[in-house]
């Protein structure tokens, strides 16, 4: 406290505070201390005496508090004296104790968010917020716990990402708290702790040990009744009582050639990516001329913000022209990011591969087999595309597409009578790399490009069935399958006639998508290819004829 107030001290720092108080008046070797801030881990001494350091300058200092004996460790020298924690009634505020990690930098666009999130907790006990990785939970979930801070005895924040075994959960629990749990019976002694006081636990990244967290959640907060739970996951807990907030990317505006830059930074996407650009050159600035760019970049980056922040730090390197244009997957995936942050928010591809090796091996399977589609499509594609005997059933396969979905690595699209299925840019980038490296992209490409055929062909059966806009609903999201299946037909390695089936089955779906200049070029093109086909096909000549007189 300083002068009433709270103040931030990080988590070793306080673990290291507690070891020293407890045995107040000892001299605490520095392998305790090193053991009881970091189990089971090996580190350098000079950690110890950075932390010393930074509770030293906390307490203001000077030898009053904590000494340093040569040889041996630290003493905490000052008077020690047991007082029971205050009643709610003589202000909150006042007994707050902060283990949060500070951010460096302003949250953007989630205020409504947090303010929604920070009332639901006065009424829930535990919330999860989920998301894919780099949607930003453990930033909303800092926020959220500090703004619920003076409500609190206390706030510990628990990193679960470096927790390997999930049997580990409590302990890692424990150590953030300051208490020894006993061996036989963790859970047992943290409930026994936590049973009478008033704290919020923020459990951040718990993704690979969630069973094990949603066990020990129920059993704390039945055994606890003043501690509440704010977790961060790919997925929910699956939890009794849980509020499960499902965290949105950050809002980019439509693309637009006429939206001018002022229009434009009202949009959260366009005001982290300027934030961030500036931070990386001084002189940057959205402009009418560059506005276009920055919202492509923002939109196919989904409005992800670690995806905006890795990129925007480019701007300085490559500018946005050449980031608009030009940023291949592979750059995008390898964007570096700070140094200093954790090794799964360092690059889009280390965020991805931990959600990756997470999956089961039939769950890997279809995420990067699903990577071959461009747009929307349904379980009935997914099907025909993935499955190739390696999967036993389509009623399996809807049940691994909402895991996927569940897992936030497939985003789902109900606005029409059938759920829909869609990766994120990002998603799918990394899915394709996989597919590369598994040596399944010719097969699986090509029965993308198969059953685009069958659309295409079912498309224009019912044009005449359908009214224009039922007709766009329904298959009006093709278009960028079916570009990709063309290219991957017309090119090398690809099969020049199903290039071409694929075409003149897109014709009237150009056309009646408005794509005049695009259909009369592909169209060109497989009347070339037709020209070197044996036997010849005159009635597909025919068909592209036509087409093209229109």
């Amino acid at each position: 406290m300083d002068q009433g107030l709270p103040v931030r001290l990080g988590s070793r720092a306080l673990d290291i505070l507690i070891a020293l108080v407890e045995r107040a008046g000892e001299v605490v070797s520095k392998n305790e201390l090193m053991s009881y801030a970091w189990p089971n881990t090996v580190v350098e001494e000079n950690n110890l005496r950075v932390h010393v350091a930074a509770l030293r300058k906390i307490l203001g200092d000077d030898a009053r508090y904590i000494i340093n004996v040569a040889g041996r460790g630290y003493s905490f020298v000052a008077p020690v004296a047991l007082v029971d924690a205050p009643s709610s009634d003589q202000g909150s505020l006042r007994t707050t104790a902060l283990t949060l990690p500070s951010p460096l930098t302003r949250v953007i666009g989630r205020e409504e968010l947090v303010k929604s999130l920070v009332g639901q907790m006065m009424t829930r006990r535990l919330t999860t917020i989920v998301g894919p990785g780099g949607v930003g939970k453990t930033t909303v979930g800092l926020v959220v716990a500090e703004q619920l801070a003076p409500n609190y005895q206390r706030v510990c924040f628990v990193d679960l990402s470096a927790v390997e075994d999930p049997s580990l959960v409590p302990s890692a629990i424990a150590t953030v708290i300051g208490i020894s749990a006993q061996e036989n019976d963790p859970v047992g002694s943290l409930n026994a702790f936590l049973r009478d006081r008033r704290f919020l636990l923020v459990l951040d990244n718990c993704e690979h040990v969630i069973e094990s967290v949603a066990r020990l959640v129920e059993e704390v907060l039945r055994a606890a009744p003043q501690v509440d739970v704010i977790a961060t996951s790919r997925e929910p807990l699956l939890a009794e009582g849980e509020a499960v907030c499902n965290l949105p990317s950050l809002l980019a505006p439509p693309q637009s050639e006429s939206l001018k830059a002022q229009a434009a930074l009202r949009y959260p996407a366009i005001q982290l990516f300027v934030e961030r650009a500036t931070s990386g050159l001084e002189t940057f600035e959205l402009t009418d001329a560059n506005v276009a760019n920055v919202i492509s970049i923002c939109r196919r980056l989904d409005g992800m913000p670690l995806a905006i922040e890795l990129v925007a730090a480019r701007v300085n390197l490559l500018g946005t022209d050449a980031i608009g244009e030009g940023f291949s997957d592979d750059l995008l995936l390898a964007a570096k990011g700070r140094r200093t942050a954790g090794a799964r928010q360092q690059s889009l591809r280390a965020t991805l591969d931990w959600s990756y090796q997470l999956l089961s091996p039939i769950e890997q399977l279809i995420l990067r087999r699903l990577a071959v589609f461009k747009g929307l499509f349904t379980a009935q594609s997914a099907a025909a595309v993935v499955s190739g005997g390696a999967l036993t059933g389509d009623t399996r396969l809807v049940d691994l597409l909402m895991s996927l979905a569940a897992k936030n690595l497939l985003a789902t699209d109900v606005s029409g009578p059938a759920i829909r299925y869609r990766l994120l840019n990002v998603t799918r980038a990394y899915a394709s790399e996989r597919l590369t490296e598994s040596d399944e992209r010719n097969e699986i490409v090509r029965r993308h490009a198969e059953h685009l055929r069958t659309l295409l062909d079912s498309a224009n059966d019912d044009w005449d069935k359908m009214t224009r806009d039922q007709w766009l609903a329904q298959y009006g999201s093709l278009i960028d399958d079916a570009r990709a299946a063309m290219d991957w037909a017309f090119s090398r390695g690809g099969n020049i006639e199903l290039g071409a089936a694929l075409t003149i089955a897109s014709l009237p779906f150009g056309f009646q998508l408005s794509l005049i200049d695009e259909t009369i070029k592909r169209a060109n093109l497989a009347m070339a290819a037709l020209g070197r086909m044996s036997p010849p096909k005159p009635l597909w000549e025919m068909r592209i004829n036509n087409a093209n007189k229109m």
